[in-house]
């Protein structure tokens, strides 16, 4: 008797998958993402896959994996932005209105979303030119020249609707400041 092959069906394993990427990351749209995520994985890696090995196996080990990648990833997201803000904090000392100033323009800064706030700051602050600054993303040209404009379009809207102060007042003073 001649043994088959057994076929590379992943579809097969959906269920599976889409169940344990759930228990994993308790949203369902980012459950979604991991499963597309360990899929590509997988069809990359199909090769790899030992003929009569346990697909359902190592298709979960293959999720697993891409979740704790995304875990890493987004530990270390978080540790770079939280070292950039300490960094910019220590940067300036300011007296108290502009400290007051940065602050707010600091967080309208972090406020933007994360590939607007790429692009802005390898543009600005890395003084990158839009050709290298979409190198470094791996984007076309244009995307980046939009990313760029949606952020200083937001950055322009926070500018105007935040009130500029011109110096500080003293509040709840005896009466006496005016003499």
């Amino acid at each position: 008797m001649e043994r088959k092959e057994r076929p590379f069906d992943v579809i097969g394993q959906l269920a599976a998958l889409r169940r344990y990427a759930r228990s994993l990351v308790r949203n369902s749209e980012e459950a979604e993402d991991l499963v597309h995520d360990a899929l590509v994985r997988a069809f990359e890696k199909r090769k790899s896959f030992r003929s009569g090995g346990n697909l359902r196996t190592w298709l979960l080990s293959i999720l697993h994996n891409a979740h704790i990648d995304r875990l890493r990833q987004n530990r270390s997201l978080t540790r770079r932005h939280d070292e950039a803000a300490v960094e910019a904090e220590q940067s300036l000392p300011a007296g108290q209105e502009h400290a007051v100033r940065l602050q707010q323009v600091r967080e309208a800064f972090f406020g933007l979303p994360e590939e607007q706030r790429e692009a802005l700051h390898l543009v600005a602050i890395e003084d990158l030119s839009y050709q290298e600054a979409a190198n470094a993303l791996g984007i076309p040209v244009g995307t980046l020249m939009s990313r760029i404009s949606r952020a200083r379009a937001q950055l322009r809207e926070f500018e105007e609707k935040t009130p500029r102060v011109s110096h500080l007042r003293l509040i709840g003073g005896n009466g006496n400041e005016g003499s």
